[in-house]
Order: C-alpha cells, then sequence, then structure tokens
C-alpha cells in the first residue's frame, strides 16, 4: 500500500513537472520575438541558423483579419491555451499528449511585409525530435487553406 501511494505521489510530482514554467520575457520587442537558445528544440522564422530557421507565416488582408483567422485556428487544435492576444502579438501554449510537457508558440504581426512571425519552442529538455518544426508547417497549412 505505501509503495503505491508513493508511486502515484511521484507520478503526479512528475507530470506537473513536465509543464516547466512560462518564461517572463515572452513577447515581441519592437517586432522581434526571442532568439532560440542554443539547443535543437526550438524554431523561429527570425533564425538566422539553419537548425533553427524556419520561414513566417504570409497573409492578405489586415492584421486583424489574420490574427481572428490564426485565433480560431488555433482554438480548433487540441491540447491548445491561448496566453495572450493582442492585434498584433499572439502567445499559445501547446501540451503533449502523453506527458503534458509545454511549448510556448508565439506570433508577431508585421503588418507592413504581411508576415507573421513565429517562434516555437519547447520548455524543457534539449531536443523536440523535430516537433517544433512539424507543428509550425502544420499551422502553416492550415492556416493557408483556412484563407
Amino acid at each position: 500500500m505505501k509503495g503505491t501511494i508513493g508511486l502515484a505521489f511521484f507520478s503526479l510530482f512528475f507530470l506537473c513537472a513536465c509543464t516547466g514554467t512560462r518564461s517572463a520575457d515572452s513577447g515581441a520587442q519592437n517586432g522581434r520575438l526571442r532568439p532560440c537558445p542554443d539547443r535543437p528544440n526550438c524554431v523561429s522564422s527570425q533564425s538566422t541558423d539553419p537548425r533553427h530557421a524556419i520561414r513566417p507565416l504570409s497573409y492578405q488582408g489586415t492584421p486583424l483579419e489574420a490574427s481572428e483567422r490564426l485565433l480560431k485556428l488555433l482554438g480548433s487544435m487540441p491540447r491548445v491555451k491561448v496566453v495572450t492576444a493582442t492585434p498584433d502579438y499572439i502567445h499559445a501554449e501547446f501540451a503533449s499528449r502523453v506527458f503534458r510537457f509545454v511549448d510556448d508558440v508565439e506570433f508577431a504581426f508585421d503588418g507592413a511585409d504581411k508576415n507573421i512571425q513565429i517562434r516555437s519552442a519547447s520548455r524543457l529538455g534539449y531536443s523536440d525530435f523535430g516537433v517544433n518544426r512539424k507543428r509550425v508547417e502544420t499551422i502553416r497549412e492550415a492556416f493557408e487553406k483556412a484563407k
């Protein structure tokens, strides 16, 4: 009985610890998202490093229309929580299915170039096995279809 309680407590602690904590410095500063750390678990459309670089999303119409379309898309995806949504910035948290690891995905709207700069990064660990890159490409495909 003691072993079962201990295992249950450890499992609960482990699952809660997998979420990590939200960075206090998230957000766009002068149109720039934070750079990726020196780990392969992040992609950014503003990175010049090929390991982290990914294309921004592009849109037609106004930034507000693009923001509304993106928010609708994020709302239809499983295990996504929109943390911040302003006319020029969106921050969403994506939780993995099994262990509930949390990844932060940020979108900064560039009205002049009609681009949405994007950064997707794991909070914990070293490698993400390409999950963040795949997520951005999935979002890109769905966003383009939703025109």
